[in-house]
C-alpha cells in the first residue's frame, strides 16, 4: 500500500500506538508514512463528561505530535466508553474489567470517538462521533469465560466488539467502527474537509 501525503509531500502522521486503529486506516487504503505515538495524562477532569473528555484528549495528542511535526498531518484520536456522565476505564486488571462488563451487562451505553486533525502549520480541527450500544444481560459464566480469554486487556469499558464480545452485542446505533476505535467515514471526512488528498 502507498504512503499518504499531500500534493506538497507533507506526511500524514497517526498518533496512536494502537493496532486497531492502524488496521482500521489501512482496511481502506490509507496508510500513515509514521505512526508517533502522544504520551499524554489520560486522566478525567474533575466533573469533565465523557464526550468533552474524548475531545479534549483527541485534541492534546494531535497538539503534541504536531509539535514533533510541524509540516506534517497529524491524525489523533481517543475512544471513551461512558454510562451516562460515568466514564469507564481502559481495563489493565481482571477485577477493572469484570466490574465495567456487570455495569454494562443488559444496558445501553454510548462509545465517544474524538477525532483531531492538525494540518500543516498547526491548525487543529477536532470532531466527535457517538455511537449507541446496547448489551445482552450477561450471565456470570458469560463474564468469567470472556474474561479468561485476556481480550479485554487495554480495552475502554473491558471489551472488545471486533472479538467474542460481539456475542454480547444486541444492537448498535451509529458508526461500528468507531467503537474499534477509529469512525471511518467521519475521519475521511473530516481529511477530505481540511484538503487532505484522499485517493480511492
Amino acid at each position: 500500500m502507498q504512503q499518504h501525503s499531500d500534493a506538497d509531500g507533507a506526511a500524514l502522521i497517526l498518533a496512536s500506538a494502537s493496532p486497531r486503529r492502524l488496521d482500521l486506516l489501512r482496511q481502506v487504503g490509507l496508510v500513515p508514512a509514521a505512526v508517533d505515538p502522544a504520551d499524554i495524562d489520560e486522566a478525567p477532569h474533575r466533573q469533565e463528561l465523557p464526550a468533552d473528555h474524548a475531545r479534549r484528549l483527541a485534541g492534546e495528542k494531535a497538539a503534541l505530535v504536531a509539535a514533533r511535526h510541524p509540516q506534517g498531518w497529524i491524525l489523533a484520536a481517543d475512544t471513551v466508553v461512558a454510562c451516562g456522565r460515568r466514564i469507564l476505564p481502559k481495563a489493565e486488571d481482571e477485577q477493572t474489567a469484570r466490574t465495567c462488563l456487570e455495569l454494562l451487562s443488559g444496558r445501553r451505553h454510548r462509545v465517544h470517538g474524538g477525532v483531531a486533525l492538525a494540518a500543516p502549520g498547526g491548525k487543529i480541527t477536532v470532531s466527535l462521533v457517538q455511537t449507541a450500544v446496547l448489551f445482552k444481560r450477561l450471565t456470570a459464566d458469560e463474564i468469567d469465560a470472556y474474561l479468561a480469554g485476556g481480550e479485554w486487556r487495554g480495552k475502554a469499558g473491558g471489551y472488545a466488539i471486533q472479538g467474542r464480545a460481539a456475542l454480547f452485542v444486541r444492537g448498535i446505533v451509529g458508526s461500528y467502527s468507531n467503537i474499534v476505535g477509529l469512525p471511518l467515514f467521519e475521519t475521511a471526512a473530516l481529511l477530505r474537509g481540511r484538503g487532505f488528498p484522499l485517493r480511492p
